[in-house]
């Protein structure tokens, strides 16, 4: 049994896939997207966030090599982690909404908590 799910792409797309979703809700802190990859996404966002909540050079540059944009790394680091330096875990929330008009495939919103 796989530890992730597969999002029915090939290994390069499916990570390039999570890093870009990952850097989106990062940035704007709420996107829609599908449901699966919603669920996916919200595992790597805890991790970046966890990683801000460290703060030292080590973890900036972990967080830089993973996510896409160079703002959005210093967002994380000096806005969204100290937000979060109480709390153990559960940063972003999963949120149902209605299925897309065109193949009925079930959205939902994912957002820092």
């Amino acid at each position: 049994m796989a530890k992730y799910r597969k999002l029915g792409r090939k290994t390069s797309h499916r990570n390039l896939m999570l890093r870009n979703l990952t850097t989106e809700v990062l940035k704007h802190e709420r996107i829609q997207t599908t449901e699966m990859r919603a669920k996916e996404t919200k595992r790597m966002v805890d991790k970046m966030i966890t990683l801000g909540k460290r703060g030292d050079l080590h973890a900036r540059r972990q967080a830089l090599a993973y996510m896409l944009d160079e703002t959005t790394v210093k967002k994380l680091f000096d806005e969204i982690a100290p937000r979060y330096a109480e709390r153990n875990g559960g940063y972003t929330r999963v949120l149902k909404t209605m299925p897309r008009k065109g193949d009925n495939s079930p959205m939902a919103i994912i957002e820092l908590v």
